[in-house]
Parts: structure tokens; sequence; C-alpha cells
């Protein structure tokens, strides 16, 4: 338990703001080298990615996870300084102690422990680590899969730390995700004096009945695993700053959150009939983020669950809900993939903390895991 508190402060000391890793995949790698798995770094430009395998032959089981966390805010507003972890009432405080370097902490011990336990293990196991997770994700684990596809490296089940869990440690797993589409949306009118509406065009008045179809539109029904396809409006701006002036354009930023009971084409082509009909002049710029994606194979979901059996005394509802993660890049290849972490009550919040207790749990978990899929004896 020393080592494990130990490991998870020192990450949570190290001040990785995405995409900085400022450290934390060097001190990972550190400890496992010696326990038989072989690193290798993968960077693009300012991201770092970290391979950590140990073994060759297949199945291959990798721990998915990320070392860079979100800007703490204003540190005034911290009891205890973002990056100098404090334990407190059993707690663990620090930036990133539920997303996800306690998860980091769990995965690492999690892989020491089954090291020793079973050193003639079937197949490989492996961590995949990225800095690049909570910014444009762009030069991550995306980039990383294209260099294991390559090589022919193919993984079979993929265990995520994001921070899963609802009211209790392992109440609730992850098996699949939603897609993401972001819109920026441009709508054109007239600049003008207010008292002279007839010489200008208002954009904002323009664009208020098209708001009202996009946010009354019913884009589906969703599924047994997904929840219908949400639209929220993310960022609107328009005016100069002046009280007396009509603004000459509006820009709008609205995201999709988006089920496998539509396609992002299909979403696109509905949302420009819907901007057509109301003759809106406007230009439109999409971002996919990500396609949903499902875990239907039965093997990892069985071995997370007995798992959590065994641990814990309960088995974890099955849910698809929350953002995107980058298990997102690993679905498309085949792989199963789950995703089971801490409380998610404080992530991205002031004070983030997880419970040091849930910190051994979920490690004892994670090694279960791994000796549920490749334990020989």
């Amino acid at each position: 338990m020393a080592d494990l508190l130990s490991l998870a402060s020192a990450l949570i000391a190290r001040p990785s703001v995405t995409p900085e890793d400022s450290g934390c995949m060097n001190l990972i790698a550190e400890q496992l080298t010696s326990f038989g798995f072989k690193a290798e770094f993968l960077d693009f430009g300012d991201t770092r990615n970290l391979w950590l395998r140990r073994g060759t032959g297949q199945p291959l089981f990798v721990f998915l996870g990320h070392t860079d966390v979100v800007p703490p805010g204003p540190l005034r507003d911290w009891t205890f300084p973002p990056f100098e972890p404090h334990v407190r009432d059993g707690r663990l405080y620090g930036r990133g102690a539920a997303d996800m370097k306690g998860s980091l902490a769990a995965f690492t011990i999690a892989c020491q422990r089954f090291v020793e336990r079973h050193p003639t293990h079937e197949g490989s196991i492996a961590l995949l680590l990225t800095s690049d997770e909570e910014g444009s994700a762009t030069d991550g684990v995306v980039k990383v899969v294209e260099i294991l596809k390559a090589r022919d490296e193919k993984i079979d089940w993929c265990l995520v730390g994001e921070p899963s869990s609802e009211e209790r440690l392992g109440d609730v797993i992850k098996i699949g995700r939603r897609g993401s589409l972001t819109a920026e949306l441009r709508v054109f009118g007239k600049q003008g004096h207010v008292a002279y509406p007839h010489k200008a065009k208002n954009p904002i008045h323009a664009f208020a009945r098209p708001l009202q179809h996009l946010v009354e539109e019913v884009w589906d029904q969703g599924n047994a695993y997904f929840p219908p396809t949400s639209f929220q409006i993310a960022n609107v701006q328009a005016g100069t700053g002046a009280d007396n002036v009509i603004p000459g354009q509006l820009d709008v930023q609205f995201n999709f959150r988006f089920s496998t009971e539509i396609t992002p084409e299909e979403i696109q082509r509905r949302v420009t009939a819907i901007l057509d009909h109301y003759g809106l002049d406007y230009e439109l710029d999409w971002r996919l983020s990500g396609h949903p994606f499902l875990t239907s194979g039965a093997r990892l979901i069985e071995a997370v669950q007995a798992a959590l059996e065994e641990v814990t005394g309960r088995r974890a509802e099955l849910s698809t809900a929350g953002g995107t993660s980058d298990g997102r890049f690993i679905a498309p290849t085949g792989a199963e993939v789950v995703e089971l972490g801490p409380l998610n009550a404080t992530i991205h919040q002031v004070n983030e903390w997880v419970a040091v207790a849930d910190l051994e749990t979920l490690t004892e978990v994670y090694l279960k895991v791994a000796e549920n899929l490749l334990a020989t004896t």
C-alpha cells in the first residue's frame, strides 16, 4: 500500500497539464522495466506516448491511460496546491488524483504483482500511455494504434482506467461510448446601428428559429445500449461590445453526442437541411472526434465482472454514458474495450481527490482481471 500511495503521489506532483507529461512516463517505465517490460517511447509533436509490453505472443491484454491533466484553474480555490499531493481523512488530493493518475499507479502496481505471481503468464501484457487525452487527442493513442497495426501487434483486450465509478468503486463499467461530432457555424448578417434595423441584418435574430428547430429535433430514439443522440450549444459569440451596434456575424459552436442509430453523415445532412430551410447565409465546418463503439464480446466484460465480484463482492452496471475516451481509437481495431476506474465525482474540479482505500481495491481488481485473462495457473 505504501508503494501504491507513494507512486500515485509522485505522479500527482508532476504538473503534467496537457500535452505535457512532466516525467510521469519515465517514472512508470523505470518501475516496470525491472519486471521484464520493454519500454518504447513513440512521441509525436508535443505529445509523449509510451508502449510498455511484456511478452511477444498472443493474446495481448493492454491497460490504457493518460498522464496529462486539465489545468487546475484558480489556485486560490484549492485547499491544497493542486500539484502538491495531500492525504486527509482517507482521501488523496491533487489534480489528476481521479483522472487518472490514481489509475496509472494502480495499473503499475497491479502489473508488478501479476508478474511476481505469474512470471510465465500466457500471451502478453502491456501499458499504453499518452499525454494527449485531455487535449486535441491528435498525436496520442490514435497515432500509436497506426504504428501497432503496421507492426501487426493486435490488441485483444483493452482496459481503460477512466474514472467510471458513480457512487462506489466498481459500480459502473463502460462497455462503449457515444460518438462526438462538433460543428463550427458562422451566420452572416449586416452590421448597422440598432436605431436603424431596416438598414442592417441581425444574424442573431436570423438564427433564432433554426436554433429552436435544432433543439427540438429528435435525432433518434437510441437503443438498448445508448441513449438518444443529444444536441447541445457549447459557445455563442457575436457583437462588438457596444450596445448600439447590430453585429455583422454570429459564431456558434455546437456538439452532438450520437448513438449507433445514426451516422455523422446523416447528422450533417439534416443540420444543413434545417439551416437551408430558413434561408440562412452561413459557413459550417465539422470535426468528428470519434465514432460510437460497443464491446459485444463477452470475455473481457466477464473477466472484469468476475474480478469485481471477487474483490468487492459486487458486479457492475454496464453503461455507455459519459464523454469520449481514448478507447474510441482502440475499439475499431477489433479489440474488446472496457473502462473501469475510480469515482468520477470530482474529476476536472478543484480539490480533486481519490479515496486511498479505493486505490488498493482498484489495484486488486486490475490484478484479478489480468489473472482472469492471462494467468497460466
